[in-house]
């Protein structure tokens, strides 16, 4: 009697449950087809109607990446061009020049060349402002220019570009390019390894294993794993790569999300190559993405001692989406979180402030976790390393001229001063000193609020044509910034200089330079191999 009562009631619970589920979906459904026939209406009307002739496919691509801004950064439509790059960017493969292309204020500069690429081999530098590619000339054209830059191997492409004010014109010859995963390694002192992993394609933990293998023959016996700068990439390739330093079965990764097919976790499939071999992981604020799941498991197993600044904080995990016509959606689908079970998204875009700008968690708002031998972790966003460097968090001031691209293009300048450099270039007080004169008579700002704010203010004001009665008050208002800028570049002049010299290294060295310029002379490297030499520092951070 009692087992037929329970399913007299599971029975109707269960049909109500559907019910409701079915309801929400004809809510749902009802609700998308409702607002898709009015934004389908709106655009063939305006279309039809406008009073000069428009260009639908550009309309419609605007409408579209607009709307998923409203999202999160990361949630992008891809034409059919777009598809191409973000091809490119997995795999690590393509024809062309060899070389970063940037498009700013409309123009079309090169911002680093590729060491014996194609455009390394028709005298291209850093810095050139390309003005036209063949017979189009880039003022007037408004599409990607770097897709003018590809083509078949062995296709000549004429280009004309402007150096220190010179119209100069080259011939590139394209080819096969490839972009390496593994930027540099190489076997430091004391028997220590030393791997650059500078993104996560197809290829990472392939080349990661090789450079890693390779350096145990050499010799090595403690392994420093540098991810600083590094954007992310594939999520398998970050699984593989925690592979390298972890047993097999080890959950490294979970994604959770709203809709239950995306919830997923991930673990090691291989045999590792070396569970013991002592490793130390470099991150930063631009370690993002996979570079986070790779610290955040290492860190959470207790296999090795992460150091550096806070990570990025980008724990939204994409997936790309086809549709018709070969363009794609990149769509957030959900969330990663370490094997303790932290979140490493550090801005939740569903609360935004006044302003619009997602919000963070305040510290009196993280969460902590355990991991694996019982060590406290936190939350919060990002991997927060076992080992700080404060000194080598990057100051807002400093990254707003690297945003701006100030710090390149006066590197550029002094570059040119000095050409034919004999060993490491140096950047010295007068150096800083002329830096500082550059962004006055360039009229360029540390983009804080405050500059913003009062750029807002003379915008009105002109508007209202009152621009002359607040203009004593206004100069004012200039000069203290000005002065507070100036305290505030003084302040991390240090910091200013070291970017600006290794701007200079990538010049005349290329990114292997860099490299080797970092073994000699960084900071987190030097505390890496002192912390592995200290092996009773090292067991004591994880409580081994």
């Amino acid at each position: 009697m009692k087992r037929f009562f329970n399913r007299k009631i599971i029975i109707p619970l269960v049909t109500i449950s559907f019910l409701f589920i079915g309801v929400s979906f004809k809510n749902d459904f009802f609700e998308i087809a409702k607002q898709i026939e009015i934004f389908t209406g709106v655009f063939k009307t305006v279309n039809q109607n406008y009073v000069d002739e428009t260009n639908a496919g550009e309309l419609m691509d605007i409408a579209i990446k607009n709307m998923l801004k409203e999202l999160d950064p990361y949630t992008v439509f891809f034409n059919e061009q777009d598809v191409l790059k973000f091809k490119i960017n997995n795999t690590g493969e393509y024809t062309g020049i060899g070389a970063m292309v940037q498009r700013k204020d409309g123009k079309v500069y090169l911002k680093e060349i590729y060491k014996d690429f194609p455009a390394d081999k028709a005298g291209l530098k850093a810095g050139d402002e390309i003005t036209q590619i063949g017979d189009v000339n880039l003022k007037e054209y408004k599409e990607d220019a770097s897709q003018l830059l590809k083509g078949a191997k062995n296709t000549q492409v004429a280009i004309q570009y402007i150096r220190q004010g010179k119209t100069q014109n080259a011939t590139i010859i394209l080819n096969e390019v490839e972009i390496k995963a593994v930027e540099y390694y190489t076997l430091l002192k004391d028997k220590t390894g030393y791997i650059v992993l500078s993104k996560f394609n197809e290829k990472a933990s392939a080349e990661t294993k090789a450079a890693l293998l390779d350096l145990k023959q050499k010799g090595a016996t403690k392994i420093i794993l540098d991810l600083r700068g590094n954007p992310g990439g594939l999520l398998h390739e970050a699984v593989n790569i925690c592979n390298l330093f972890v047993a097999k079965n080890e959950l490294i990764v979970t994604t959770k999300s709203k809709n239950a097919k995306y919830n997923s976790e991930y673990r090691t499939k291989n045999e590792p190559s070396d569970i013991e071999i002592p490793l130390v992981v470099i991150v930063d604020g631009k370690s993002a993405s996979a570079s986070e799941i790779v610290a955040g498991a290492i860190q959470d197993l207790d296999r090795g001692v992460v150091l550096g600044s806070r990570s990025f904080g980008k724990g939204l995990v994409q997936r790309p989406l086809d549709l018709s016509y070969g363009t794609q959606v990149k769509v957030t689908i959900s969330r990663y979180y370490t094997p303790s079970g932290r979140c490493i998204q550090a801005l939740d875009y569903a609360k935004k402030d006044e302003n619009g700008k997602a919000i963070k968690k305040t510290q009196n708002e993280f969460n902590a976790f355990k991991t694996k031998a019982g060590r406290t972790v936190y939350d919060g966003g990002g991997i927060l390393p076992d080992v700080e460097i404060a000194a080598t968090k990057m100051a807002n001031s400093t990254d707003a001229l690297l945003k701006n691209d100030a710090i390149f293009n006066f590197a550029t300048q002094l570059y040119y001063k000095n050409p034919n450099v004999n060993g490491i270039p140096t950047v010295s007080d007068v150096d800083f000193m002329a830096f500082k004169n550059y962004l006055k008579q360039e009229k360029i700002n540390l983009d804080s609020d405050t500059h913003k704010a009062l750029k807002t203010v003379l915008e009105n004001a002109k508007k209202e044509k009152i621009e002359g009665q607040i203009a004593a008050e206004y100069k004012l208002l200039e000069a203290a910034l000005e002065k507070s800028q100036e305290l505030e570049l003084n302040k991390n002049k240090e910091q200013i200089k070291k970017h600006l010299q290794e701007e200079l290294i990538i010049r005349h060295q290329y990114r292997d330079g860099l490299y080797l310029f970092y073994t000699k002379n960084n900071p987190e490297i030097e505390q890496a191999i002192n912390l592995l030499n200290n092996s009773a520092q090292y067991a004591s951070i994880l409580k081994k």
